[in-house]
């Protein structure tokens, strides 16, 4: 419908913010965008590509909520980017008319998080979950119960700094539905994870894999395709796969309200949504991809990546009313005292 307005609508010229020209400014999730096809875009373009990390969903937006951030493009996972759209914190790119979008495999086009396709296109998308080191562990990894209610793993646990995922693994282990507003079944996600503080060591989202891989802790709350690079690394990990279901994340490139360089934040995403530069990046962050990509040149298989292939359920994190969010927060906050 919006497609078939535009073309029956005389366009206006209008005023557009000022470009810095060749420069581009993305804050990602670390080590998520490989290096070669930054280098590929810059030498193609003549764009100047600067890249900062981020560790965390609540760390991107409030870098966006401070405003004037310098940032041209972000990869926030889906929730955030309906939080940052409802906020106001997003340009409208117009997603549904790039090539990008025709690359998306149509489950991801028309969601819940930016249902008229205008502020983002998928980059990746993957399970939140735990890892465990199996030379510190050999018990089993089929349910939560191992991370949250642990026996041989007492003592040995890190979790993620950040309430987003691990809430949202303990509701699941619950049954308590994600962004209810319900303050006593909120209560029993903390009982349960105050009842677990003890047995966990520490509560950081950086440096995971050498905690891991090290054997510095033998569990670790993680994500599928990380866990499947430490394996390749040679380190003896092993992703869970929980009867009671895994958090889903699908991570989408959008552009900041009031970005200097909207055009060249349009242009990387065209770039990286093609079949050759998705594939490239697929098998760098060994995440599964959204667009459409080379099979026969694809590295990862179910028989090789089972991390990216979870036979258990898999449901995604949605975004929350102030109300459950509060008490999300609360939560977190009260654990961590």
């Amino acid at each position: 419908m919006k497609k078939l307005l535009l073309a029956t609508t005389l366009i206006l010229p209008v005023a557009l913010p000022a470009a810095a020209e060749g420069e581009l400014n993305i804050y990602a999730w670390a080590d998520s965008i490989s290096p070669d096809l930054i280098a590929k875009f810059s030498e193609e373009t003549g764009i100047e590509v600067n890249v900062d990390s981020f560790s965390s969903n609540e760390d991107a937006l409030t870098k966006l909520q401070a405003g004037s951030s310098g940032y041209d493009l972000v990869t926030p996972s889906q929730h955030f980017v309906k939080i940052m759209a409802d906020e106001g914190l997003l340009e409208d790119i117009d997603a549904y008319e790039l090539d990008a979008y025709d690359q998306l495999d149509e489950r991801w086009q028309g969601q819940w998080w930016d249902p008229e396709n205008d502020y983002s296109i998928p980059l990746a998308y993957g399970t939140a979950g735990f890892s465990v080191n199996r030379d510190k562990y050999d018990g089993p990894v089929d349910s939560w119960s191992v991370l949250f209610e642990p026996t041989d793993l007492a003592g040995s646990i890190a979790l993620l700094f950040y309430p987003d995922e691990v809430v949202s693994a303990a509701q699941l282990y619950l049954g308590v539905e994600y962004c209810t507003e319900d303050k006593a079944e909120m209560k029993k996600v903390y009982d349960l994870l105050m009842e677990q503080k003890p047995s966990v060591v520490a509560y950081t989202s950086d440096n995971i894999e050498n905690r891991l891989g090290s054997g510095e802790v033998a569990a670790h709350f993680w994500w599928d395709g990380n866990t499947l690079r430490l394996r390749n690394s040679g380190a003896n990990v092993e992703y869970a796969a929980p009867k009671e279901g895994l958090v889903g994340w699908l991570d989408s490139f959008v552009v900041p309200a009031g970005a200097a360089n909207v055009d060249n934040a349009k242009a990387f995403i065209e770039f990286m949504s093609t079949v050759e530069n998705a594939t490239e990046q697929n098998n760098y962050y060994a995440h599964s991809a959204p667009v459409e990509i080379d099979e026969s040149k694809a590295l990862y298989t179910k028989e090789n990546a089972p991390e990216l292939f979870p036979d258990v359920p898999v449901v995604f994190a949605q975004a929350c009313s102030p109300a459950a969010q509060d008490l999300v927060t609360k939560v977190w906050t009260d654990l961590l005292q």
